[in-house]
């Protein structure tokens, strides 16, 4: 029968900093996340925050709070723009400025009445980011206790040095700046920037 004898503590002591150095020639090198995740993750923390402050903070307080979030995480200017399309072009400065003012009200509004409660729910930001041609797309889950997970993604790309939304996917199929295109259409044909600033204040202003 073979026999085995374990090393004294010497041999051990010898054997210590090559097995070490062993460890760290083999470990895998960390992975940082991917840095487009950020305004995503800075969205997701304040729609928590939002939510558990609830009716204690009322609509107007929710929207105050989450104001700066949106401002940070989205690229408001750039989806205004899509979300009008040829249009834009035409349209004056003021109008323009009219135009980004409302589409910012409407855009953090949504957002005070849509998450005014918490109830355990959670955001999970999924770590593989995936790329579309410069910009990339960030997948989350939003879910609730008993209730079926919502799938969420959202397109950023970068600005300077940060990283901005500029789409949201409901269901990680619908776009919203599609949706809200398609809706803005017929009402700038009727009655231009003027008609569309009246009409997007009017459904923020929705309770």
């Amino acid at each position: 029968m073979p026999r085995f004898s374990l090393p004294n503590s010497a041999s051990l002591a010898a054997l210590a900093p090559v097995a070490l150095a062993l460890t760290i020639a083999t470990a895998a090198p960390a992975q940082a996340p991917d840095p487009a995740r950020a305004p995503v993750q800075t969205l997701d923390d304040g729609l928590i925050a939002i939510m558990k402050g609830g009716q204690k903070l009322g609509f107007s307080g929710r929207a105050a709070q989450i104001a700066p979030v949106v401002d940070r995480a989205f690229d408001l200017p750039l989806m205004t723009r899509l979300a009008v399309g040829l249009p834009w072009v035409k349209a004056t400065p003021a109008e323009r400025t009219a135009l980004q003012a409302a589409f910012r009200k409407l855009t953090i509004n949504e957002y005070a009445r849509n998450f005014d409660d918490w109830s355990g729910q959670a955001f999970a930001i999924d770590p593989k980011v995936d790329a579309r041609g410069g910009d990339r797309l960030v997948k989350t889950t939003l879910t609730t206790p008993r209730e079926a997970p919502v799938s969420i993604a959202y397109r950023v790309h970068q600005v300077g040095a940060d990283w901005k939304i500029s789409d949201v996917y409901f269901k990680n199929a619908i776009s919203q700046l599609t949706t809200r295109r398609a809706d803005f259409e017929a009402i700038l044909a009727k009655g231009g920037p003027t008609a569309l600033v009246s009409h997007i204040n009017t459904l923020a202003d929705k309770r």
